[in-house]
Order: structure tokens, then C-alpha cells, then sequence
């Protein structure tokens, strides 16, 4: 039996009925918190639009990730409000172009607002440049236009959509995003952080240069990435030029943030370089990694770490997550954190687990970092990836308040495309969810959702799968994910309950 959908209750009839329904723990500090912002409701009131998607995109050739007719990227993969953001564009041929700047959020079911429209601008193809030592690959192309940011805009995940000015009524128009963060330093009850380290591992742009497409092997030591380029299509289970430009925001994470957005949850936004130290976490009282959050430096591992200490909830919305230890490192030209590199792993996949999989893992792969089950419940295990279904196992457990859950019942092709296992060993650790998932539709392995509590009486929650926030809502835009033979079904009332419950605890309400 599932639960009312949570769309026909209003914001604040909902947490009534969920926090009656939970048992009532208040999370520490919450009980003397100030009343939520209403920014996020004030600015889901404003008039949205469904025309910020991608209408016409065309690929430079068979099997391309670029669309050479225009693309761009922005100086910084996040902002203040106040501050600027220098963003360079490429037209090949030459054409004129404008920029519609979008924020991405619930708007009444549209998924986007119109902030402002830039241009039109004389566009000129650029330079691609060859790639260089650990090869990086990293444009320099002449400045097109330069955003302040103004400091009205709220923090949010920006999409800008770059659109071809025809000369003539006969051709056609051709599209692609940059996508930017607006961040602030303001307390807040939940801060939602970008997996954008991971959206550029995986992006190929301008053709076959991902960390995982090295001639030695896909899991190399020695390889790096910028920032300073464009995003291609996202080349991983999906096939669909929507996701230009993107990154793999549109794919995995959007679908949290509109369901959160819809219910007017007082959320702030961060990239993954902004986690680099625990005081821009302990601002909020939950830390939100959501999708496919692979990549990270070892500063966000102990930022992490130093915030559950200090009493910060965290929900691991995700899988595969803090599997790759991949630092920062300047651009050429001295900008902080434009590139990553791969070095090698974190501590929880075992020797033996690599040696299973040797063939795509060079011998110089090793441990380079501290075990990521200590901070998530749960680790990345061999095999990496699959599908599955996500099977209740404590159905007396909080979480499942109001879900109408029983043991063995189970939310189908929840689980994927990779997932977490082998839970830790931590005191008071549970595990709420557990099953089977197949590789290659046919490969077993065993993915374990869990629950362990903090030293403050918070908790840190690890839902085990990339595509948890499948199940919470598909927003205009959004594409849904095909993988290992297997697939979720898209908004469901029990994941949109859980989260709700572990939500609301994590606030306080």
C-alpha cells in the first residue's frame, strides 16, 4: 500500500502528517533554530517557463559528443551573488547567437525561470585545443561576455542556453547549455552539493578525452581534466543530445532538486569545489550529496567528516560515491580548482575486489585515500555497477513511517546504475534496505542502504543507488536513466516519503 502522493498536500500539511508519523527526536540544534527562510517558496512563486530546454541540437558527426554550431563554458563552476563570471563561446561557422540565462527549480511544474537574455553576439569558432601533458585538455579562448551576477538572484543551479540568430528566415537554429552555480554563505536547512567533478570525469569533450578514455585503460593513474571547456553529450547510458552542456545535472540531480523546490524546502546550492572546508557545511543543518558523486579531494572527505562531527546530517542521496580520490589544482593561468586528477582510490574496495577487475585498472592504481564507508555506512564494491530493485528489510525503522512498507516489499529498478555495499563497521549502524543487483543484467552483487547515528544526535543516511532522486520526481528537462537492462519507474510515493521523513528530521520540523 503506498502513501497519498505528496503533491496533493500543501508544504506545511505535509510535514504535520510525516512528523506525527515519525517518532519525534529533534536533530541537535534544530530545536532552537530560528523559522526556515522562505526564499525558496517566495522565488517558486515568481512566473516560470517550460522554454529553457534544449529545441534543436545537432552533433558534429557519428558518434560525436560535440555541437560545434555553438558552445561554450563559464571561468567558474560556481558564484556570489555580487561577483562575476566570465563566459567564452564558440560558432563554427560563424554566427550570431544570444544567451537566456535560466534557474532551475520547481516555478509551478516548468522547471526553469527566465532571469535575463544576453546579447546577440558576433560569434567566431575558437581554438580546440590538443591535449598536453597527463592529457589535459584545456581551452583558451577569447572572453565572449562577462555576467555580474546580481545579488538578487538566489543560490541554484543556472542554465545558460546559448541559441544561433539565423541571417536568413531559411536556416535553422541550433542550441546548447552552460551550466553555472549560484552559491551564498547564509544558514540554511539543507545545502544540495553539484556532483560537478564527476560531470567532468565522464565528459568527453571534444572527443574521447575523459579520464576514462586513456589509451592504457579506463582507470589510470596520471590523467586529468579542466573545467575549462565545454560539456559534451553525456556519454554514459544515455543517448540524447539534451544533455549538452548540462553536465549530468539534468540526468541525476535535478529530479531532487525540483521535488525540494516544490515544497518549499529551505535549500542552498554548492559545487563540489565550495566543500573543501567543514565551516561552509556546518551552515546548514543537512549536507545533500545527490546522483553520481564519484570524484572527490580529499579536503571534502574530511570536511565531511569534521561536519557529522559537529552535528550536521548527512544523506547520501547516491552511488559510487567518493570512490575516486582526484585533488584540485589550478588553470594555467592561476584560477583555483579548474582541474582535477585522478591519483587513485579511496581505501574501501579491496585488493582482491581490484584484482577482479585488473583488466580496466592500471598496476599503479592504488589506495590514496582513507575509507569512504566511515563517512557514508556503506562503500563502493566489485562489480561497480548493475540494476536492481530496493528492498525494505527494517520496516519499523522511522524512515518507513507512513510508506505502508512490510518487510521484502520492494521499489522496482531503484537501484542503479551504481550503487553502494558492504556496509560499515559503526556503532549503531543499520541496515534499512538490502538485494541483489546485476551487472550486465546477469552479474550479481549486493548493494546495502543504511543508517548510523552521529555524535550529536544526527544521523547520516546512505540510500545506496545514483538513481534515488528518480524516485522523487521528472521535472521538464529531465531524461530518465536506461542501464544494465534495467531502469526506475520514475516518482514514487514511498522513496518521496522516506526522503520526506529523513527530511524533516534532519530540520527539526
Amino acid at each position: 500500500m503506498h502513501s497519498p502522493d505528496p503533491r496533493d498536500l500543501d508544504r506545511r500539511q505535509f510535514i504535520k502528517t510525516a512528523t506525527a508519523l515519525a517518532s519525534g527526536f529533534t536533530a541537535s540544534h534544530a530545536a532552537s533554530s530560528p523559522q526556515p527562510s522562505s526564499l525558496i517558496a517566495d522565488e517558486n512563486r515568481r512566473p516560470g517557463t517550460t522554454d529553457w530546454q534544449l529545441n534543436r541540437v545537432r552533433l558534429g558527426k557519428a558518434q560525436s559528443v560535440r555541437a560545434p554550431e555553438v558552445e561554450g563554458y563559464c571561468s567558474k563552476q560556481s558564484v556570489l551573488a555580487g561577483e562575476s563570471l566570465d563566459i567564452f563561446v564558440s560558432t563554427a561557422p560563424a554566427a550570431r547567437f544570444k544567451l537566456e540565462i535560466f534557474r532551475t527549480g520547481y516555478y509551478g511544474g516548468c522547471g526553469a525561470r527566465l532571469l535575463t537574455t544576453l546579447g546577440p553576439f558576433d560569434g567566431q569558432p575558437q581554438l580546440i585545443p590538443t591535449s598536453g601533458a597527463k592529457r589535459l585538455v584545456a581551452c583558451t579562448w577569447t572572453r565572449t561576455t562577462t555576467l555580474k551576477i546580481p545579488t538578487d538572484w538566489p543560490s541554484g543551479v543556472y542554465l545558460g542556453r546559448l541559441t544561433t540568430l539565423p541571417a536568413t528566415a531559411g536556416q535553422p537554429y541550433w542550441q546548447n547549455y552552460i551550466v553555472f552555480i549560484v552559491r551564498d554563505l547564509r544558514r540554511a536547512d539543507l545545502l544540495l552539493q553539484c556532483s560537478d567533478n564527476t560531470w567532468q570525469a565522464y565528459n568527453k569533450w571534444p572527443e574521447n578525452t575523459s579520464l576514462y578514455t586513456d589509451p592504457r585503460g579506463s582507470q589510470v593513474r596520471g590523467v586529468a581534466v579542466s573545467f575549462d571547456r565545454p560539456y559534451g553529450k553525456y556519454a554514459q547510458i544515455y543517448e540524447n543530445p539534451q544533455s549538452l552542456g548540462s553536465g549530468e545535472w539534468l540526468c541525476f540531480e535535478f529530479p531532487l532538486a525540483y521535488w525540494l523546490e516544490q515544497y518549499g524546502y529551505d535549500v542552498t546550492y554548492c559545487s563540489n569545489s565550495d566543500c573543501l572546508d567543514a565551516t561552509q557545511l556546518t551552515r546548514a543543518k543537512a549536507f545533500l550529496s545527490v546522483g553520481h558523486d564519484e570524484y572527490w579531494d580529499p579536503a571534502q572527505y574530511t570536511a565531511v567528516e569534521q561536519a557529522i562531527t559537529a552535528g550536521v546530517n548527512v544523506l547520501w542521496l547516491c552511488g559510487n560515491s567518493v570512490f575516486v580520490v582526484s585533488p584540485f589544482a589550478a588553470s594555467t593561468d592561476g584560477r583555483p580548482r579548474r582541474t582535477i586528477e585522478r591519483v587513485g582510490h579511496f581505501a574501501g574496495v579491496t585488493d582482491s575486489e581490484i584484482e577482479k577487475v585488473r583488466a580496466v585498472f592500471s598496476n599503479d592504481y592504488q589506495r590514496a585515500g582513507p575509507d569512504e564507508s566511515a563517512i557514508i555506512g556503506a562503500r563502493t564494491v566489485v562489480p561497480f555497477n548493475g540494476g536492481g530493485d530496493w528492498t525494505c528489510t527494517r520496516p519499523d525503522h522511522w524512515i518507513f513511517a507512513g510508506t505502508g512498507m512490510k518487510k521484502g516489499d520492494h521499489i522496482p529498478g531503484l537501484v542503479g546504475w551504481e550503487h553502494h555495499g558492504a556496509p560499515a563497521k559503526i556503532p549503531g549502524l543499520e541496515v534499512v534496505a538490502e538485494g541483489l543487483v546485476w551487472a550486465s543484467g546477469v552479474t550479481p552483487s549486493r548493494y546495502t542502504a543504511t543508517i548510523f547515528p552521529g555524535p550529536k544526535n544526527n544521523f547520516v543516511f546512505n540510500a545506496a543507488t545514483i538513481f534515488w532522486a528518480q524516485g522523487l520526481a521528472s521535472p521538464p528537462g529531465h531524461m530518465v536513466p536506461w542501464s544494465h537492462w534495467s531502469r526506475p519507474n520514475g516518482p514514487d510515493a514511498r522513496v518521496q516519503q522516506i526522503t520526506r521523513n529523513l527530511l524533516n528530521r534532519a530540520i527539526g520540523t
